[in-house]
């Protein structure tokens, strides 16, 4: 998604345990419901690469064999600097759309 108008130029990238085709049915399922553009990018993480490295793993749903990351947002500048993190053990709680737009404009 870019956020040209708000933050100078931003980029939203979904990571998910999820395979490429399922993210694929996923998008659709969304266009379905909102047609337009899906603005962001989705990478599939199937092998849970990214979830283990970044330490996101939810261990009670990977004991019940659900390899699922907690939900975390990064803000993460051109160098490659991470400046803002959000986690939540409870997917639910997610950050604003404010509070991502404030830490971004903070690396303006």
């Amino acid at each position: 998604m870019k956020l040209q108008s708000l933050t100078g130029d931003a980029q939203v990238v979904a990571v998910a345990p999820d395979s490429k085709p399922d993210l694929e049915k996923m998008a659709k399922k969304v266009l379905d419901k909102a047609p337009g553009e899906l603005r962001m990018i989705l990478l599939s993480d199937a092998d849970h690469a990214v979830i283990n490295r970044y330490g996101l793993l939810n261990e009670p749903a990977a004991q019940k064999g659900r390899f699922l990351p907690h939900p975390t947002t990064y803000v993460i500048d051109r160098q490659g600097i991470v400046r803002w993190k959000f986690t939540e053990v409870d997917y639910k709680v997610r950050p604003a759309n404010e509070v991502v737009v404030e830490e971004l404009k903070k690396i303006e």
